[in-house]
């Protein structure tokens, strides 16, 4: 049996890849969002490579590939990856279907069911936990060691994202590709893909990066709440930790980054380079920074829309 460190076995961060897990429905971001908050209150996990027990805490980070949950730990500081590990969620099906089943049984029962009817469904809730708990745990042996009440927060978190899960893979289909870039990936390019990913859902798939990976900024998560977009599970990239390497359109957001993109071996179908002040640079009181930050949205969601609109366009007529 696993024997766990409190200070160092956890997971201390949990973002989604918003390109395979999307959706704007207020609900279902409620849903993950408790979901996380619950797995990261209390979690004990320890990743394996190569044999080799990894040191944390980490960082979780979550996307889907195909049929797959791929879990990728990184190190919680710059988010560098660290090990990876792929999920298949076949086995899966048919418990989270009966988490929705159990789920809305439960909720049905708090309004209108005795007490002895509401702890028959909830003992029923739990027996299912258990049960895909023990399934994951099993998956994951050797890979990614996990307590029991880790797995069953996990399992939760995993049936939180499934509803609003894209499973289309970058280079199949007709989807078109977008990659923005700025200095770190922490305000103009993710607050762009965002953007693009709101207005065109289903119709690109918008990626974002940096020259180098700078931090989580609270005031891009601030501004892009007020619009409805949840950008707290964001984790910023460089052009280095970047998997796909084909664009159907590559924009540079900052003078840095034209640059950089030189040094990279992409494929590139058409580039853009927009002239879009950083708003970190911006002095003044907290009105007067967080000011700055909603011009640059505002500035971004004209220019995304205008050009991403005649990209589609263009792709719709090729096709």
């Amino acid at each position: 049996m696993t024997e766990f460190d409190p200070k160092t076995d956890k997971v201390v961060a949990v973002t989604l890849d918003p390109n395979t897990i999307t959706t704007i429905d207020p609900d279902e971001v409620h849903e993950r969002r408790v979901a996380i908050y619950d797995l990261l209150e209390e979690n004990a996990l320890v990743p394996y490579k190569g044999g080799e027990r990894g040191k944390g805490p980490f960082a979780l980070h979550l996307s889907i590939l195909g049929n797959h949950l791929v879990l990728e730990i990184r190190d919680p500081r710059n988010y560098a990856p660290l090990v990876a590990h792929l999920l298949s969620l076949g086995p899966f099906r048919a418990l989270i279907r009966d988490y929705f089943r159990v789920r809305e049984s439960y909720y049905e029962a708090i309004r209108s069911a005795s007490p002895y009817q509401i702890e028959a469904v909830d003992m029923g809730r739990r027996g299912l936990h258990n049960q895909a708990a023990e399934l994951l745990r099993d998956r994951l042996k050797g890979k990614l060691e996990m307590d029991a009440n880790t797995a069953r927060r996990l399992f939760t978190l995993i049936c939180a994202i499934q509803p609003n899960a894209v499973r289309t893979a970058e280079g199949e289909g007709d989807v078109l590709t977008v990659l923005f870039v700025c200095s770190m990936n922490s305000v103009r390019s993710p607050i762009a893909a965002a953007l693009a990913r709101k207005m065109f859902p289903g119709r690109i798939i918008a990626r974002s990066a940096g020259v180098r990976a700078g931090k989580v900024d609270a005031f891009a998560q601030e501004v892009m709440e007020e619009i409805g977009i949840d950008m707290s599970v964001h984790s910023p990239h460089s052009l280095s930790e970047l998997i796909a390497s084909r664009f159907d359109l590559v924009v540079t957001l900052s003078d840095d980054a034209p640059e950089a993109l030189e040094k990279c071996n992409f494929a590139i179908g058409a580039q853009e380079h927009w002239e879009i002040d950083d708003p970190t640079e911006t002095e003044g009181n907290r009105d007067q920074r967080r000011a700055a930050y909603v011009r640059v949205r505002d500035e971004l969601e004209g220019r995304v829309r205008n050009s991403l609109e005649a990209l589609i366009a263009k792709g719709s007529q090729v096709n």
